[in-house]
């Protein structure tokens, strides 16, 4: 089965991460084979995930990792009222839907509750958001006992640069 993405890569300052290593990185990547392997029932894409965890954090700290990445991202699509959108696997930037993955594990590791909403509701798009946190929360905690702790400053930066772009606020809704 070939491999489509379902966002096509853009080269505008809306949220992109550029970095090729690091915690930010690792949850983009993440994310992004996850969804792919969900949308296309291509196994190579989780195998690209895989292989990129156990890499990065050794096989014993990659299994945990994964698994609850995959539990996330399965949450993410269940709760989602709208297509999710990331780039090709190969792609060199991270889309802003990425991004807003990146910086909800991001609020998470650093316990900013109302930033956590906002980034879910932004991301799915959907008010059923509870599932995604609780998924978002175990995936930071397997990130965080990987010695795997993202920058607490991606969140108001990304969570920001996709309110500006939608011409709204970053304030949850009440």
């Amino acid at each position: 089965m070939s491999y489509q993405p379902k966002f096509v890569e853009h080269h505008g300052p809306r949220g992109e991460v550029h970095a090729f290593s690091g915690p930010e990185w690792l949850v983009g990547v993440g994310f992004r084979c996850w969804l792919a392997g969900y949308d296309t029932g291509d196994i190579t894409c989780w195998e690209n995930g895989w292989n990129t965890y156990n890499r990065v954090l050794g096989p014993a700290r990659a299994k945990r990792a994964v698994t609850e990445l995959a539990c996330w991202v399965r949450a993410v699509r269940a709760a989602a009222s709208r297509e999710i959108q990331y780039n090709a696997l190969d792609a060199r930037r991270f889309c802003a839907d990425e991004c807003m993955a990146m910086s909800l594990i991001a609020a998470s590791q650093h316990h900013r509750c109302p930033a956590m909403q906002a980034c879910a509701l932004a991301l799915t798009g959907s008010e059923t958001v509870d599932p995604v946190i609780d998924a978002a929360n175990a995936f930071a905690d397997a990130l965080d006992e990987a010695d795997y702790r993202l920058n607490q400053e991606i969140v108001a930066a990304l969570v920001t640069s996709d309110a500006r772009a939608r011409g709204g606020s970053v304030s949850a809704p009440r």
